[in-house]
């Protein structure tokens, strides 16, 4: 985003802005939002909204890929996500319908292009229980539209180098939700010279005339006034000449609606453009307001007795009558701009905010009761629509049951007491409570618990700087940092626990800590450097009584932290340690199983002459348990043989059942058994140690003479083999049964020619599994992977070959890989 002029982005904002608004004016929905993935992926960020602002609708500007939010799954999976009404919410996304419990549907499809998704598009619409939601034309429209978009944001990507991402400061582009206009204004160009009148229709409309028919004479417009305004609209151009410009002169219109010829009043506004130095008047251009309906509809309001006011979407007052103003005992002044929630300590109550966000997003009146200290009670009425609410308030008495029935909203003088800041947190902020108790039981290492409290408590509370320090030894050390300031914590490196410092105190005293400003850092600890930062939260992470470290969150501008903010943190900072002592416990674990399968891979690979080998292992991602994934080339008094194999599951059985196999493949080989008896005597084996599991095997002997290789298979993926000439092939050989089915099968073998500068690929099944595809295609994307990859030397195409294996954050299964180029050989002496 910094590297892009000014005009690219505003194309971009162009581009968002127009598709949110096409979708939700298609659709009839009341809101929408354009979302685009972050730099690093990991979020989706809000660029766009049209309609009910973003606000009301938890004001998320930040999310996770991964949270559970139809938006993010949408981008995630590619698919629409439609949401009928509030009840397919609530069985699809519970932890979404629990922090924003209205009738609402929406949709949310993917914004790409070329396979590739930038982000998603989604409208939200009123919905009553029941409801089918969008029709599938209407989904079609939407999908196309984001489809559009996403190839207009590609095809500015390669003009313009847009990377398609957005940053999480940017501020979305906000387009509001259609009103009708409260006046009409018409556009005219006068001539002074001439007396000629260019007009547009909405002129014309304003004066009575037929567009069509207006002959541009001002003569025409003037017999359309009052007769006793003829000298004030004469005057209006001699006083545009002289003084440049004219000011809310009045003048009667013609009015030929009703039963009768009457009169209205409209405004002429307009200023006469200087040319040059010279001055020369010779044009005014302006407009003629005709403000009739909204004058009349204003005086109307302020005579009534009832107390009457507009809610902008967001809450804020834009307007209060007289009446509201006596009933609420506030000034207009007070009001205006403001949310009554804000302003009347009496309704600072959180359940009063709930009812306008329930009005806005359910688009349903609703009414409820108020009292106004000591004593008075209001009823209160709220009329939503896209554009704003329309409230009512009229006295009423006090209701029978006010002191216990939950249906009746009351503001007692304790509430009047709390100020706004101390108001429990919104909605969004809930769901990111929610969503985070939710993620860290997911999370297993403490790589993913580090990133989730990053994915979550950032966008939840608006920091901009995480750290996690762990105690090892008695003392503080780094163990997760997420923000542009690396360096804002180093001073907390290596202190001891009884070291006087915010984060050990906060871990010691098992108190969390808020500075709110860098002046309450300098007053407490004068000798700590702000790091420009103006805020930060100390939260102990303390586990089974047990120090486990700190974590801190850093404000680059001041932030104070509310009562429910510091209620909330403190309470998710034994989520937090109980969630990362599990996964410290677990990485102990996984590091010893790791090194225990290391242990039985071969160390190094043998010397064979006229023969280059590289082989790989990749542990799978997920779960602790470690697989049965083999490889070996053991020399023989004949040659040459190579071994891969696979052992069905995870866990310490495969890894013993895989060792004892690599080592009974090794003895046969080793006296000389052809390749067909080895792979027999390996089945025999499997089935008399009666482990219960099956494998897949291939083995390769390399003739003596070179050029030729003898290959078994026995359950196992095909080899492929890359020519000299850059040619790669699927090798389909007389593949047997796997490893432990029966003890009589028998395996035949494949003659393969390798001519010099050959290369032979073996691997196992999770380096082309992928969930969802077959497994055919993922060999074919292997093969065109080995036949184009360039490298110097096999270990180098063996890292190419692994390329996105190793960049991947999920692998289901282990990934063995052996590869193996052929030049002049030599049987070993």
């Amino acid at each position: 985003m910094g590297g892009m002029i000014a005009g690219e982005t505003a194309e971009r904002e162009d581009l968002l802005a127009a598709a949110v608004v096409k979708a939700v004016r298609g659709t009839s929905a009341y809101a929408g939002s354009v979302f685009l993935r972050s730099r690093d992926r990991r979020s989706i960020v809000l660029a766009a909204t049209c309609g009910v602002p973003p606000s009301l609708l938890g004001g998320w500007r930040l999310i996770p890929v991964s949270s559970p939010i139809p938006v993010a799954a949408a981008y995630g999976s590619g698919r629409t996500v439609h949401l009928a009404d509030a009840d397919e919410t609530m069985r699809r996304f519970p932890q979404l319908a629990v922090a924003l419990p209205y009738a609402f549907g929406s949709c949310s499809v993917p914004v790409g292009a070329g396979g590739e998704t930038f982000g998603a598009l989604a409208i939200v619409w009123a919905a009553a229980p029941g409801s089918e939601g969008l029709s599938k034309a209407q989904r079609r429209q939407v999908r196309t539209i984001a489809n559009r978009l996403g190839t207009s944001l590609a095809a500015l990507r390669a003009r313009t180098g847009d990377p398609v991402e957005c940053d999480p400061q940017t501020v979305p582009v906000e387009t509001p939700a259609p009103s009708a206009p409260a006046v009409r204004v018409g556009l005219f160009d006068w001539d002074l010279v001439t007396g000629t009148f260019t007009v547009d229709d909405e002129l014309c409309a304003i004066f009575g005339l037929d567009p069509r028919a207006f002959d541009g004479r001002a003569e025409t417009l003037a017999s359309c006034l009052h007769p006793g305004d003829l000298a004030a609209f004469r005057a209006g151009a001699r006083d545009a000449a002289a003084e440049g410009r004219i000011v809310a002169r009045r003048l009667r219109v013609r009015d030929l609606g009703g039963d009768g010829e009457g009169y209205r009043t409209v405004e002429l506004w307009g200023r006469v453009p200087e040319v040059d130095e010279a001055r020369v008047r010779t044009h005014l251009v302006g407009a003629v307001v005709d403000a009739r309906a909204g004058r009349a509809a204003v005086a109307a309001v302020e005579r009534l007795r009832d107390g009457l006011f507009s809610l902008a979407p967001d809450g804020r007052v834009t307007y209060a009558n007289p009446s509201l103003e006596q009933l609420l005992d506030v000034g207009g002044d007070e009001l205006l701009g403001q949310c009554l929630w804000d302003v009347l300590p009496w309704l600072s109550d959180p359940d009063f905010e709930y009812r306008h966000r329930s009005a806005m997003i359910s688009q349903e009146p609703l009414s409820f009761l108020a009292r106004r200290p000591p004593d008075q009670w209001l009823a209160f009425s709220l009329y939503p629509e896209a554009d704003g609410v329309t409230g009512h308030v009229v006295p009423t008495g006090r209701p029978p049951l006010a002191a216990t029935a939950p249906s009746v909203a009351t503001a007692s003088a304790a509430s009047a007491a709390t100020p706004p800041a101390d108001r429990p947190a919104r909605l969004g902020v809930i769901f990111h409570v929610l969503q985070l108790g939710s993620a860290l039981t997911e999370a297993v290492t403490a790589r993913e618990v580090c990133d989730v409290v990053a994915d979550q408590l950032l966008p939840a509370f608006g920091g901009q700087q995480l750290a996690i320090y762990v105690v090892r030894e008695g003392t503080m050390h780094l163990l997760f940092h997420t923000g542009r300031r690396e360096d804002f914590l180093d001073w907390l490196e290596g202190v001891p626990l009884h070291a006087r410092l915010p984060g050990t105190e906060t871990l010691t005293s098992g108190a969390p800590l808020f500075i709110e400003s860098q002046q309450d850092l300098s007053q407490g600890y004068p000798e700590i450097p702000a790091g420009g930062l103006s805020s930060w939260a100390y939260l102990p992470l303390i586990a089974s009584s047990r120090p486990v470290g700190t974590c801190v969150l850093g404000f680059e501008d001041a932030h104070p932290f509310t009562a429910k903010d510091r209620g909330v943190l403190t309470a998710l900072a034994g989520l937090i340690a109980q969630a990362l002592e599990r996964a410290r416990l677990y990485d102990s674990e996984f590091a010893l199983a790791r090194g225990l399968q290391q242990a039985l891979l071969p160390h190094r690979l043998p010397v064979v002459p006229g023969v280059h080998a590289a082989a790989r292992y990749l542990p799978g991602t997920s779960g602790m348990d470690i697989g049965g994934d083999w490889y070996d080339i053991i020399p023989t008094g004949s040659g040459v043989s190579l071994v891969i194999g696979d052992v069905e599951g995870h866990s310490i059985a495969a890894a013993a059942t895989m060792a004892q196999l690599r080592s009974a493949v090794r003895a046969f080989a080793a006296v000389g058994h052809a390749p067909g008896d080895v792979v027999a005597g390996a089945n025999q084996t499997l089935i008399d140690l009666d482990a219960g599991l099956l494998a897949s095997c291939c083995y390769i002997r390399l003739e003596p003479s070179g050029h030729r290789a003898y290959a078994v298979s026995a359950g196992h993926l095909p080899p492929l083999l890359r020519r000299p000439d850059g040619t790669t092939d699927v090798l389909a050989l007389d593949a047997g049964p796997l490893l432990g089915v029966d003890r009589a099968s028998t395996y035949q073998g494949t003659w393969i020619d390798l001519a010099p500068g050959s290369v032979l690929a073996l691997y196992t099944d999770g380096l082309v599994e992928e969930r969802g595809t077959d497994i055919d295609v993922g060999i074919d994307r292997l093969r065109a992977s080995l036949a184009h990859a360039r490298a110097d030397s096999v270990d180098e195409l063996a890292d190419r070959l692994l390329h996105d294996a190793r960049r991947s954050t999920y692998r289901a299964d282990d990934i063995a890989l052996l590869l193996t180029e052929y030049g002049p050989f030599t049987a070993p002496g």
